[in-house]
């Protein structure tokens, strides 16, 4: 197997090498646009890394990696226009570089061009990998909604919350996992092994995005640090505080949360102070190491090499430790 970097340098050539050069314009350019601020390249990673885990040379499943790409970033420009967020990696979103009847669109197409990269496969893997993608293609819109309904609710709990983030981003790292597992054309015990390895990893990757949105330094974090607070989204970090605050705290959360405020700065330091002096920050820490262990758990139970479990490992105990 290669190393993380090198993983990450054939998704970053290969993205470079891919030219959407039709017409309108108007409806690729943004495309272009969103493909090149690269970030982590973490899906499309983790399709190349499971497929050399069983044995397959990796470039056999550039097609797939690249499906996931696109359709993460497609989630991205709509998730950008339902919160408004002004920076997406550090640069202006799409719908703020263009607007957001562009963004749709554009979007729109993305997902559609995220499904012809399937059309590189044979009808068996072909069929395997559209049926997986659809079923968490929904997911993640499913997991979209319970997002955009929980900002208005005062009682959503933790088992909710994880609901929502498995769906939502949880399924997508363990698809791209068992994507790379399908080309491969290993046994569906490892099929379905690494998918519950990719959701546990999926589970702490987003409880981490989420503490580094409240916690996270501007300069790396790539995002608007305190996004969530703002939108008043009722966070792991949030449901945390909720639980350990005295009724005191509790009264200040929730009128925190109950609008939008013209000075985001002091909303976002008084949330911040609260969700360390109740504990909520340390809490959110433990889940993001518990859920990496559960990954761990996982990964120990597969039928491959120990040099391939390290790899796997290295990259677990990374991405918990990761500042952006």
């Amino acid at each position: 197997m290669r190393t993380i970097s090198e993983y990450q340098d054939l998704i970053s050539r290969h993205f470079e090498s891919i030219k959407y050069q039709k017409e309108p314009n108007n409806l690729y350019e943004p495309i272009r646009y969103i493909l090149s601020l690269g970030g982590k390249r973490l899906r499309p990673v983790l399709t190349l890394m499971a497929t050399e885990v069983f044995d397959v040379d990796c470039q056999k499943a550039l097609a797939a990696a690249t499906a996931v790409e696109v359709f993460h970033n497609f989630s991205l420009i709509h998730d950008d226009i339902m919160d408004d967020a002004p920076l997406r990696r550090g640069n202006e979103t799409v719908h703020e570089k263009w607007n957001i009847n562009t963004g749709i669109l554009s979007g729109d197409a993305m997902l559609i061009l995220a499904y012809q990269y399937f059309e590189a496969y044979e009808p068996k893997i072909f069929q395997e990998l559209a049926k997986l993608f659809s079923k968490t293609a929904l997911e993640v819109c499913e997991g979209q909604q319970y997002d955009v309904d929980f900002e208005t609710r005062d009682d959503v709990t933790i088992p909710e919350y994880l609901k929502m983030i498995e769906y939502k981003t949880a399924v997508l790292v363990a698809s791209a996992m068992k994507m790379g597992a399908i080309v491969a054309e290993t046994t569906e015990e490892n099929k379905n092994l690494i998918y519950d390895f990719g959701l546990n990893l999926g589970l702490a990757f987003q409880l981490q995005d989420d503490y580094l949105d409240a916690f996270g330094n501007p300069e790396t974090f790539g995002k608007q640090v305190g996004g969530d607070i703002i939108e008043n989204k009722k966070t792991y970090l949030y449901l945390k505080a909720m639980e350990f605050a005295s009724a005191n705290y509790k009264e200040q959360l929730l009128h925190l949360f109950s609008f939008q405020s013209s000075d985001n700065t002091d909303k976002i330091n008084s949330v911040k102070g609260i969700f360390n002096q109740t504990g909520a920050s340390a809490a959110t820490q433990k889940a993001i190491e518990n859920y990496t262990f559960k990954a761990l758990e996982t990964l120990a139970k597969m039928n491959i090499g120990n040099d391939k479990k390290a790899i796997l490992k290295a990259f677990a105990e990374n991405l918990m430790s990761r500042n952006v």
